[in-house]
């Protein structure tokens, strides 16, 4: 059947500036754009919470409906950019945020906020599976890891002013952050739509079987699933602890942009070329831990602050390795839906740890929830000369 494919890069094109190639710098420019609106998420359950008077219960209830429809959007990610195009893909993937975010912003009930929410969630990670596969497209194996460590950095710059704008915004209706990332998200998909290369055709055979009967992909996947995890609770915990803490609100955005200044600072200064990904990503969670435990303790935000250091520098690690293996595993044809399915861990995670967060806040408080996440990343540091053995080419 035919499909369609971002075209390939060969070794006598012109590469952009350091040698990786332009469109990996168009993508990372169009996600910056994207993440200076994209601070919403951290925010939505507060919104619920706040403008809408949601209980702990109902708000966890609410962002598991999106955590679970991101699975589907993820899946759907994929099947298009094999099939439909890498670019057009994005473009509708942003659309649909866009459209999802003024439903939030402008409705005034539970109700309809729940089921502006699941809408989000269905076309929330459309964009993810073609981005990734882009890079992967017109990248060396070499070049893979210094392309998503680029494409994360652009994403942690433009995260320091989206950190700032939280800020200043979350002072009014907490609403008006769905508006600015409605705008931003159509930016973003105009800036794709002019400066990317066009969809190119191809004859592409259906290998969705082969995909799902992938030892080593489903195996990462559950790497994947935890770090994820680990990660949704941070996103999703951290207001909610400020909340139980009495810290203000617009104390989230602060945290963001020292999240993003972290990463853009470790970004060009930590030389982890000569790590192995297993040895990165033992690093990375470890520092994770050591962060998490700090946030367990801290009633401070220049607290929340450091514990924010040292889990971005572990994020830094674990990201940009695990995209680099998913990658690595996938044949050229069916990159989309590779990557799409590791994807799936995110989905997985979004739709786990609003419940785990809100149901441990309220039976063992902040720091029972940071303590025990802080005990997974440790048992995950600990596991990786397993995921080593079990990952490697057969």
């Amino acid at each position: 059947m035919n499909a369609v494919s971002s075209p390939t890069i060969t070794p006598q094109e012109p590469r952009a500036w350091r040698g990786l190639p332009r469109v990996v710098w168009v993508l990372m420019l169009a996600r910056a754009v994207n993440r200076v609106g994209a601070f919403t998420l951290p925010f939505l359950g507060v919104v619920l919470a706040v403008e809408f008077g949601a209980s702990m219960g109902e708000t966890g209830a609410a962002l598991a409906v999106f955590g679970a429809a991101t699975v589907p959007s993820r899946l759907l990610g994929g099947q298009l950019a094999d099939r439909l195009g890498r670019r057009r893909t994005i473009v509708l993937g942003l659309t649909g945020c866009a459209i999802a975010q003024l439903w939030i912003a402008v409705n005034h009930s539970l109700w309809s906020a729940v089921m502006a929410t699941l809408l989000l969630g269905l076309v929330f990670e459309i964009y993810e599976p073609p981005s990734q596969a882009m890079i992967a497209d017109v990248t060396t194996p070499f070049e893979r890891p210094r392309a998503y460590g680029v494409y994360s950095a652009a994403l942690a710059a433009a995260g320091v002013l989206a950190g700032l704008v939280a800020a200043a915004i979350s002072h009014w209706d907490l609403r008006w952050l769905f508006a600015v990332d409605a705008l931003t998200c159509l930016a973003c998909a105009a800036l794709v739509a002019r400066a990317l290369p066009n969809d190119v055709r191809r004859q592409q055979h259906n290998e969705d079987g082969k995909v799902w009967r992938d030892r080593r992909l489903l195996i990462l996947l559950a790497g994947g699933t935890v770090f994820a995890t680990i990660y949704m609770q941070l996103v999703i915990g951290v207001p909610l602890t400020l909340l139980e803490h009495n810290l203000p609100e617009s104390g989230t955005g602060i945290i963001l942009a020292v999240s993003a200044a972290t990463l853009i600072v470790a970004q060009r200064v930590l030389r982890t070329q000569h790590l192995d990904d297993f040895r990165a990503i033992a690093i990375g969670y470890l520092l994770v831990a050591v962060g998490l435990v700090v946030v367990a303790f801290a009633h401070s935000l220049a607290t929340f602050l450091a514990a924010a250091v040292l889990w971005s520098l572990g994020e830094l690690f674990l990201l940009t390795r695990y995209l680099t293996q998913a990658s690595g595993l996938a044949p050229n044809k069916a990159r989309g839906r590779y990557l799409a399915v590791f994807g799936l861990s995110w989905g997985i995670a979004t739709t786990i740890a609003p419940l785990t967060v809100t149901e441990l806040l309220e039976t063992a408080g902040p720091a029972g929830l940071w303590l025990t996440t802080a005990a997974a990343a440790v048992a995950m540091a600990a596991l990786q000369p397993w995921f080593r053995k079990r990952l490697a080419p057969a």
